[in-house]
């Protein structure tokens, strides 16, 4: 049983990147696709869900078509070259990528803010912003323009990365160290002050953390909770943060290892 993909929970967007309901409801159920014998199946991962899978092997998930699973061999993980694609569109910046522009729809323009002083600008098709934003892990955010279509709404977005000093991009390890801490909420309005917003946003992930969780990357615990693609765990006492895309790729094996996990005890010490 290889896991080949992750659900980070909320309704599906029929592209298997997973989604969530927006505003201040807390997050809905994920959970991870999983190859067994070339078929294609869905392990919960819901809160209160109990995980007990150790972590086996690990190569390429290959690929996933027509229901069915294409497996690779290829040591390469979570993908090898062959199966590895990029998303042109997270690199554009209002000269397209693509052999012909397809991005002819409203497009929405955002900040987003992850605890407790990252401040990002992006841009995504305006039906998807709410959704796009929980993807994402924000604690904050606000939609502050619309655009006829996505090709300038890109050239804005990367006029306003410079010129603002916003990044576009907030990786994991800096979303983990927000984990359980609050947005500056002097930067944020600041920030957010300079523009006259369309619609505000405050996300609650249910997961009621007092401190950091600690970095792992492991299938096994109680579910407590999602927040973009980061998976919280509760496991002997301690809470974990597992980033879902770490465990693509790996075999799932039924015997969890007993070995010694770092506790959380003290996870804000430097």
């Amino acid at each position: 049983m290889q896991v080949v993909g992750y659900e980070t929970g909320g309704v599906d967007d029929g592209n298997g990147s997973g989604s969530g309901a927006a505003g201040s409801e807390s997050a809905t159920a994920g959970g991870f696709y999983v190859a067994v014998d070339g078929e294609v199946e869905y392990v919960d991962a819901a809160p209160g869900t109990e995980l007990a899978y150790g972590l086996g092997d690990r190569r390429c998930a290959g690929t996933v078509h027509e229901g069915g699973h294409v497996p690779c061999d290829a040591a390469d993980a979570p993908y090898c070259e062959a199966h590895s694609s990029v998303w042109v569109c997270a690199r554009c910046t209002g000269s397209c990528l693509k052999d012909e522009m397809d991005c002819h729809e409203e497009h929405a323009m955002y900040l987003a803010a992850f605890a407790p002083d990252t401040f990002k600008v992006g841009v995504t098709r305006l039906w998807r912003l709410e959704t796009r934003l929980r993807e994402q892990g924000a604690d904050r955010a606000a939609h502050v323009r619309t655009f006829p279509d996505g090709r300038v709404a890109r050239e804005v977005e990367a006029e306003l990365a410079s010129g603002e000093g916003l990044v576009d991009r907030v990786r994991v390890p800096t979303k983990l160290d927000g984990f359980g801490r609050d947005v500056d909420r002097g930067a944020w309005e600041d920030l957010v002050g300079r523009f006259d917003p369309v619609e505000r946003f405050a996300f609650d992930y249910g997961l009621d953390l007092s401190e950091r969780p600690v970095a792992e990357t492991m299938a096994a615990g109680t579910v407590r909770g999602w927040k973009g693609r980061v998976l919280v765990l509760d496991r002997n006492g301690s809470t974990y943060a597992v980033d879902a895309r770490s465990l693509v790729g790996y075999e799932l094996t039924e015997e969890v290892p007993d070995r010694d996990l770092q506790s959380s005890l003290g996870a804000f010490g430097e």
